[in-house]
């Protein structure tokens, strides 16, 4: 079955809403958990699944991505396994860019010809969660299904955030609704009693599909629709056998700030919903960094990758990522700190001490709360985040704050002394 599918993870629009985060890179490659990227989480479920075959359709600030892909996933020479980069590309017969998922796909089709498959597995690149897609094959082909779409029960206060859909007694879908924002009680499915009991009664589609070959083709080429949840889900009901795969295990979309900082946070968790500590762990680059080195400080839940110098008084359920430096008596809390590309050296931490300007990473007798501190920022001394008052919403400059989360923006530098 492994030779018969062909997965695509779909790189994201410009993502407006992880801003700014998504500033300088695309959403998939935003750094997760300290030391992976999110499009390492839709790869390495495939990998587990036995699916080596993966495309990756990338168009905005993609630089960062493909360096990351290129520098990761490698194969034996003598498989015929891959993930590639398809970047949006001008071609005679198409000028423009993706102008939504259906169409990133439409337009990649002439790449997916060259190569013999049955179905097609179509990921988001930009969500956090666990699945055997080898199963969701197997139901998929056991139905007898042109499209199957992976669903999650939700809760009627996140209704208005996905596609609803409704199914038979045979988990084909009947009906598809995107996004309803009132009026949507009677679109309530059978679930699970653990789901029922959770009062999550709402499938939601987490916008991973699989199509058959045949079916992907017509439904592409036979029109010029864009989007596959806006569009030619909704559409294909009535003329394809769509079936539904309900999955109940922890999925989150990473679509804005507070989720992903939630998302993040949550992996420091005793038993975590997303658990790292996993035998299907995650791939990502393989880095020869030397072991973290941490000297008098108080760590709680909290997660340090490889690489960090910390001298630190207290970190409490924070997120610390690769080739960290902190300084003396400073205080984490609550904070997903994402690292840097590179260390400086022992003349520049001199130099910079010696004009009295911050060294990258976070300096001394520092207060950090509730904040997600972009790669290669420069703190100072005595820098106080998130300590007084609630802080309004908006950009900053070197800062942007979104429902109370300070985000320090990639390379900003935090002067000695300030508070914010």
């Amino acid at each position: 079955m492994n030779s018969k599918v062909i997965s695509i993870v779909l790189g994201g629009g410009q993502g407006t809403r992880l801003f700014p985060l998504t500033a300088t890179r695309s959403k998939p490659a935003v750094p997760i958990a300290g030391k992976y990227r999110l499009v390492d989480i839709p790869i390495s479920n495939c990998l587990h699944s036995g699916f080596e075959r993966i495309f990756v359709l990338t168009q905005f600030n993609s630089a960062s991505l493909n360096k990351h892909i290129k520098n990761t996933y490698h194969f034996s020479s003598f498989s015929d396994s891959f993930v590639d980069i398809l970047a949006a590309e001008q071609t005679p017969s198409n000028v423009g860019w993706f102008q939504g998922t259906a169409d990133a796909v439409r337009q990649s089709l002439h790449h997916l010809s060259v190569h013999e498959f049955d179905y097609v597995l179509i990921l988001s690149g930009d969500q956090l969660y666990q699945l055997d897609f080898k199963d969701m094959v197997t139901k998929h082909i056991e139905s007898r299904a042109e499209i199957s779409i992976a669903t999650i029960p939700v809760h009627a206060n996140d209704v208005p955030g996905f596609g609803i859909l409704r199914t038979d007694n045979e988990s084909l879908v009947t009906d598809f609704i995107e996004k309803p924002q009132s009026n949507f009680e009677s679109w309530a499915s059978d679930v699970s009693s653990e789901m029922a009991g959770q009062g999550r009664y709402y499938l939601a589609s987490m916008g991973i599909y699989i199509f058959n070959r045949k079916a992907l083709y017509e439904l592409l080429q036979g029109n010029d629709h864009p989007d596959f949840g806006k569009e030619i889900i909704p559409q294909s009901i009535n003329t394809h056998r769509v079936a539904s795969y309900q999955y109940e295990g922890y999925w989150e979309d990473i679509g804005t700030i507070p989720s992903f900082f939630e998302a993040n946070l949550g992996l420091t968790d005793d038993i975590p919903q997303f658990n790292l500590f996993d035998k299907r762990h995650i791939f990502t680059r393989a880095r020869m960094l030397p072991p973290s080195k941490i000297s008098g400080t108080l760590l709680e839940r909290s997660i340090i990758a490889d690489g960090c110098i910390i001298s630190a008084s207290k970190i409490t359920r924070s997120i610390i990522g690769i080739r960290t430096r902190i300084g003396f008596d400073t205080e984490i809390e609550n904070c997903y700190i994402m690292g840097g590309d590179v260390y400086q050296t022992l003349e520049q931490i001199a130099e910079s001490k010696e004009s009295d300007t911050p060294i990258m990473g976070i300096g001394d007798r520092c207060k950090i709360k509730n904040a997600i501190i972009d790669k290669n920022a420069y703190i100072g001394n005595d820098v106080c985040i998130n300590c007084g008052h609630k802080l309004e919403d908006g950009d900053y400059g070197a800062y942007t704050v979104q429902d109370g989360i300070v985000v320090v923006k990639k390379r900003a530098v935090i002067p000695n002394g300030t508070v914010i």
